[in-house]
């Protein structure tokens, strides 16, 4: 199977993210931002992708971090989960 398991901490964030490319649409996604885990879980749903994620960012500052940050986990999730892409 094609998975991956990364995570990413930071002074801002701290990101965890479980995936299966060949999955079948399920997800559990905690984040603080309600548009963004809507997002995110869509993504899934539609690409029959299994995520797990969880994503604690410094909210308090703004969202761009914690936004930023989850894009470079999830790519590198999806680059470690392809392995030589074949």
């Amino acid at each position: 199977m094609r998975e991956a398991v990364v995570k990413r901490k930071t002074n801002e964030t701290d990101i965890s993210v479980k995936l299966s490319i060949d999955g079948l649409g399920n997800y559990s996604v905690v984040s603080a931002i309600g548009f963004f885990s809507h997002m995110l879980e869509t993504f899934a749903k539609t690409g029959l992708f299994d995520i797990e994620m969880k994503v604690n960012g410094d909210l308090q500052v703004d969202q761009h971090h914690t936004i930023e940050d989850s894009g470079i986990l999830l790519g590198q999730a999806f680059r470690k989960a392809l392995g030589e892409m074949k």
